[in-house]
């Protein structure tokens, strides 16, 4: 068994995909119309066939409150792996990316944390 899919509730496609393609650095894999909203998918470029990131719809009226909570106690929806947290962080924050936490070390992993600017704060992280 393997992770194949997961979720981030975005509260704009477009604005989301934009981020994590432009910013971020994902490509777009997945893009289906389904009515008001599509099934739209990014993955890393360094693995193409790998875990695919789905920037879900904010539609259901849990999401929201669910976002708020986790977001004013700080903490991210998920995390992603980078090679070097403090080169990442310094490449994100010239492109105007706002973080909530500056690289920390943390024993064996460093880890940083942003606003994708669609209602998450999103991790990245660095294991020794």
């Amino acid at each position: 068994m393997r992770i194949h899919l997961t979720s981030v509730f975005v509260d704009d496609q477009d604005k989301a995909l934009r981020f994590y393609t432009d910013v971020l650095g994902f490509v777009k894999k997945t893009e289906v119309p389904l009515g008001e909203h599509r099934w739209l998918t990014v993955v890393s470029p360094e693995d193409p066939d790998g875990t695919e990131l789905v920037l879900e719809p904010d539609a259901h009226p849990a999401v929201k409150p669910y976002q708020s909570a986790l977001a004013e106690d700080g903490i991210p929806v998920t995390s992603f792996a980078v090679d070097d947290v403090r080169a990442e962080f310094e490449r994100l924050r010239a492109l105007g990316v706002h973080f909530t936490q500056e690289p920390t070390d943390m024993g064996p992993v460093t880890t940083a944390v942003l606003d994708d600017t669609c209602g998450n704060l999103i991790q990245i992280a660095q294991y020794a």
